[in-house]
């Protein structure tokens, strides 16, 4: 569509934010801007630029739950050297920020021509184009955040650094780094505003709905360590859509969990779909291998050992993910987390029977049925929180949630220390250091936006 050609040759430049020289650059008036609601749906609904392969992958390149073989580290450039050994001072190549800002930029634009459409006659059009373009802002801001952001401290918020909140398309517009309490103060107006506007659930998979809205601010809230928030919100988005699917036979499942693509594509459990970039693929499924302190956390009759990973010469690979491919992964909102989300809010506000609960509805969906079911009988909720957090560890391998689990759990004093041997070599990141907000790439770093410390 020559709409959208023309509005991406913009996007690509709005997303090359804090660098002067492309400030120079000059609009050209000649240029078609999208009028109708059918044009502004057509951006949010190019899922190549607001869905596919958009999420960073620098927070899971850096976490714990993998690891390169020798030859493998050998074989790859030396700035995704150091990105494993956590030696990164800043990016010098194509990135996780800028991609990320493209789907913000198409937001912004999107809501800035709606308000010269009128609502009237067009309310569930315009409600759905405005919903959908917060959903997409608050998504890829919250992404950001995790990734080149401390985690959140209530007590140090209000100074710490945190991301550039684009909220025009003129990239003409100067850019700075706002305060990490501004930027999820962003995130949760945006995602309830979406909420507000959305349907329950979708028309397509690709689009935002009530439901994940409500699991975004789910996510968002625990990422927060605000637990009786992400209990609401999570249980607001299952009592729309719950569904699980069973790994001892369901239709979403590609013949059985043995194949080497064993879920299909926008299976059941999906409420809202996304994917990993794959720029800087340090952790390319088919090169890194499991950890091995991860596979242990299973159990012989779950049946996730089969469903997300296969068996290579003693090492662990995965094939688990719920892109429909073996190549991508997923990182979109599915019903799966949601129920950790709030089995994890249940046990932190001392709601133990609701764990119990919630655990066991997604054990009973994973575990082999010729075997004796789950036992789940926490003695408080303290082991009950502990059998939450394990959980989180088996079933969102890969799913871009690890490296701000890794942060929110350390300020709870997890004191989860990071550890990699190359070559005889070893590497520490100690829990709270300062590399857990992610170096910013070369580019964007001005006096507005300061590099992370």
């Amino acid at each position: 569509m020559k709409i959208i050609a023309q509005i991406f040759l913009i996007a690509f430049l709005g997303g090359l934010l804090g660098c002067s020289k492309y400030l120079e650059v000059q609009p050209d008036d000649t240029l078609t801007v999208p009028k109708s609601l059918t044009d502004l749906q057509a951006l949010l609904d190019n899922s190549n630029r607001m869905n596919m392969q958009r999420t960073p992958n620098f927070g899971e390149a850096s976490s714990d739950d993998y690891f390169l073989p020798g030859a493998q580290f050998d074989n790859i450039e030396v700035e995704l050297q150091r990105i494993y050994t956590w030696k990164v001072k800043e990016y010098v190549f194509q990135n996780d920020w800028s991609i990320a800002y493209e789907p913000i930029f198409i937001a912004n634009l999107c809501l800035e021509q709606l308000q010269e459409i009128p609502s009237s006659g067009n309310a569930p059009a315009w409600n759905q184009i405005k919903g959908a373009a917060l959903f997409f802002r608050s998504f890829y801001y919250q992404q950001l955040l995790w990734t080149f952001a401390p985690a959140y401290d209530a007590s140090t918020a209000a100074n710490d650094f945190g991301i550039v909140l684009r909220k025009t398309s003129d990239f003409n517009d100067p850019s700075g780094r706002a305060n990490v309490q501004q930027s999820y103060d962003q995130v949760l107006q945006d995602a309830k505003e979406a909420a507000a506007l959305l349907p329950d659930l979708p028309s397509l998979p690709m689009r935002p709905s009530k439901a994940a809205a409500y699991g975004l601010l789910a996510r968002t809230y625990l990422s927060m360590r605000i637990y009786d928030s992400a209990y609401f919100y999570a249980d607001a988005a299952l009592r729309i859509k719950d569904d699980l699917m069973n790994f001892n036979g369901d239709t979403d499942i590609n013949g059985s969990i043995n194949e080497q693509v064993p879920f299909r594509m926008f299976n059941k459990e999906i409420l809202f779909y996304s994917e990993m970039t794959t720029t800087n693929y340090i952790i390319n499924p088919s090169s890194i291998a499991v950890d091995s302190n991860l596979i242990k956390l299973y159990k012989p009759q779950d049946l996730r050992l089969v469903a997300f990973y296969m068996k290579e010469d003693s090492i662990y690979h995965f094939k688990g993910s719920y892109t429909g491919n073996e190549w991508q992964y997923f990182t979109g909102i599915a019903t799966d987390e949601l129920y950790l989300i709030r089995a994890e809010g249940a046990a932190r506000t001392g709601q133990v029977e609701q764990t119990v609960s919630d655990l066991r509805v997604l054990l009973t969906a994973r575990w082999d049925e010729s075997s004796d079911p789950p036992v789940i009988t926490p003695a408080d909720s303290q082991e009950a929180l502990q059998m939450v957090l394990e959980e989180r560890r088996r079933e969102l391998y890969m799913r871009g949630v690890r490296w701000m689990d890794i942060k929110r759990l350390n300020k709870e004093r997890g004191n989860i220390t990071l550890q990699r041997t190359v070559n005889g070599t070893s590497y520490k990141l100690n829990p709270n250091d300062r590399y857990f907000a992610l170096p910013l790439p070369k580019d964007i770093v001005s006096d507005r936006v300061p590099q992370n410390p």
